[in-house]
């Protein structure tokens, strides 16, 4: 009786350790793997902004992008110009809200930037 009672606890204590081993496969592909991703996309689009681009700060600000520095960006809002890390935009303004011409906006206005410097 004694050596079916000591199976039965170890019968149970690897399916415990299966148990355990498929919890944490569901945390990885349910919370870890998502959130990983969405790190990977949001720092991806924080490199690609340029000059000119409207923006959504996570604070609510709207502004556009005056200057890419290292550390941040300098936004140009109707109050003036400040400057925010570059972790705090939120998402791009330009394209949901003033489409295609906006944007096309914009590259003109950095490429005629672009001239006036180097003609300086």
């Amino acid at each position: 009786m004694l050596t079916i009672f000591l199976q039965a606890q170890q019968g149970s204590s690897s399916m415990m350790l299966i148990m355990m081993g498929v919890m944490f496969v569901g945390f990885y592909f349910l919370m870890i793997r998502p959130q990983m991703r969405k790190q990977k996309q949001e720092k991806t689009f924080q490199e690609t902004l340029k000059v000119g681009t409207r923006v959504v700060l996570t604070s609510g600000l709207h502004g556009r992008i005056a200057q890419v520095q290292d550390d941040g960006f300098v936004i140009e809002t109707l109050s003036g110009k400040l400057k925010f890390e570059k972790a705090a935009v939120s998402r791009e303004f330009t394209e949901t809200r003033f489409g295609e011409k906006a944007k096309a906006a914009a590259e003109k206005a950095a490429e005629k930037k672009e001239i006036d410097t180097e003609k300086k």
